[in-house]
């Protein structure tokens, strides 16, 4: 399926590894050219010449950290009208939230919920005025079914969604859709960061528990989200608005989602 978006420009953010990187190549494969943005320069330049060897599409790489002003700044002079922006970074620790102060929520509310904000605020009205825009925002499954030890990733990750909703059917009828990805157990760096932090148990038995409890029988590929968000992306999904799209293999167990 051709997703129509051939020749369109994306920032596809924290995309140097991990579910950013693989949203990067599905949105390189339908010839999108990319600006991509990771706080490591040297891993972020070797995704980029990869995707495009791979792909032919081009690809700038922008090192920085997207949650500061000067990282969303830096990104977005390389790309001032995007036709796409996938908004990523990188989840808050898990632990109790005992021991979380201020400013360590201010950190995980930043991240994961104003950075997002302040780049969707950014390059919405442009989008607008040019009558196409897509925005998927890369949240957590935590968002529908919250997950104990990820209290702030479940708390900013909520709020971000809370204004989506809201947002993404005020610009819908400007052919710009703001949608959501959900995505449960892939196999990532951050799956291995977290299942290390599980006491008395290796990080292989974690990820084997965790792909045993969905009905799938096992963790996600990153790819598979990569063209999912690539779906979302495409010129064909404008009727679809402020959705919240679950990827964690039927482990959310209800009639409607």
């Amino acid at each position: 399926m051709d997703l129509g978006i051939r020749g369109r420009k994306a920032i596809v953010c924290a995309a140097s590894k991990g579910l950013g990187r693989a949203c990067a190549v599905s949105l390189a494969h339908e010839g999108v050219d990319l600006v991509i943005t990771a706080r490591t320069a040297e891993v972020l330049e070797c995704t980029a010449d990869e995707i495009r060897k791979a792909t032919g599409v081009r690809v700038a790489a922008v090192p920085g950290d997207i949650t500061t002003d000067a990282g969303r700044a830096a990104a977005l002079a390389a790309c001032p009208e995007p036709d796409i922006l996938v908004n990523n970074a990188g989840g808050p620790p898990p632990g109790d939230f005992r021991d979380w102060d201020r400013e360590t929520w201010i950190r995980a509310i930043n991240a994961n919920m104003l950075t997002p904000i302040f780049m969707i605020r950014a390059v919405v009205d442009g989008m607008i005025s040019r009558r196409f825009g897509r925005i998927v925002n890369i949240t957590s499954a935590s968002v529908k079914s919250p997950i104990p030890t990820l209290g702030m990733s479940n708390g900013a990750r909520a709020g971000l969604t809370g204004f989506v909703a809201g947002l993404a059917r005020q610009v819908a009828r400007h052919n710009v859709s703001i949608n959501n990805l959900l995505p449960g157990p892939f196999l990532t760096d951050r799956l291995r960061s977290t299942a290390s932090s599980t006491s008395g148990k290796t990080v292989d038995e974690v990820i084997a528990e965790r792909a045993a409890g969905t009905p799938a029988g096992r963790v996600g590929d990153p790819a598979e989200l990569g063209d999912a968000c690539a779906f979302l992306c495409g010129a064909h999904a404008g009727f679809i608005v402020g959705q919240n799209l679950l990827l964690d293999g039927g482990a959310f167990n209800a009639t409607l989602g």
